[in-house]
């Protein structure tokens, strides 16, 4: 099931996250969970999920966990520097992300997502650093 407020709330801040089709499966401040659903046009020659599709998931599920984990007096978030694993493919269904926040801090955020396909096999991890503005 997915969550309507959390994927207009990627949509509306993240205009890129709807033309990718992300939809929001929960989100809160503790965990906030997105999914992509497998197409062609976002694959490689070889039908796995491009690795730049997979990144831009993790992208945008980590920013809105930094967001709602922003301090009091902050405007926004950016992305300093994300690093990403791959550890297999993703050829059907959906990957789906969960992302949790490491550190919440006044200047920085750093956020942890896992990303996993339709059999909870771990796909990707990513840790990524977002600025307090």
């Amino acid at each position: 099931m997915t969550d309507p407020e959390g994927t207009q709330l990627f949509h509306r801040t993240m205009p890129f996250s709807e033309r990718l089709g992300i939809e929001v499966l929960s989100h809160s401040t503790d965990l906030v969970r997105s999914r992509l659903k497998w197409d062609e046009s976002l694959c490689t020659l070889g039908g796995a999920l491009h690795g730049g599709a997979l990144m831009s998931l993790a992208d945008a599920t980590g920013a809105v966990c930094a967001y709602l984990n922003l301090p009091d007096g902050a405007q926004g978030t950016t992305t300093l520097e994300s690093k990403t694993n791959f550890l297999r493919a993703v050829r059907s269904g959906y990957a789906v992300a969960s992302s949790r926040p490491l550190h919440t801090g006044r200047r920085v955020i750093v956020v942890e997502t896992e990303i996993r396909d339709d059999e909870e096999k771990l796909v990707a991890k990513v840790t990524q650093t977002q600025a307090v503005l």
